[in-house]
């Protein structure tokens, strides 16, 4: 769970196989998009939507939902050790893995056009 309370409308969105939470002015990590750094990436796949006036729950998406990114960085995830081993049979693996991911800033959410706060 995170550490600071929600305060402001957020929304979750579906993006990369995974569920976010989004709330504006925020940044995410998510995993490597094909765009361009300071570009705009909009995703239209929100499942739920929570504003000053209430909530809106999708079936399974909130028809004209939309939440517009601004790509900050192409970065790389922390290093994972992969290392497997049989014992009594002197059979070892160590593999690394890092996973590429995409900074973006959560610039607004707009369901059917008009932007929540």
């Amino acid at each position: 769970m995170t550490d600071t309370p929600i305060q402001s409308g957020y929304a979750i969105v579906e993006a990369s196989g995974q569920q976010f939470l989004l709330q504006p002015n925020r940044y995410v990590d998510l995993d490597r998009l094909a765009a361009e750094v300071d570009s705009t990436v909009v995703l239209d796949q929100v499942l739920l939507v929570k504003d000053s006036e209430g909530t809106v729950i999708g079936q399974p998406y909130v028809t004209g939902a939309t939440v517009e990114l601004k790509v900050m960085a192409h970065r790389r995830g922390p290093k994972l050790i992969v290392y497997k081993m049989r014992p009594k049979k002197k059979t070892r693996r160590k593999n690394g893995h890092r996973q590429e991911l995409t900074r973006v800033m959560v610039q607004s959410i707009s369901v059917s056009g008009k932007a929540i706060v």
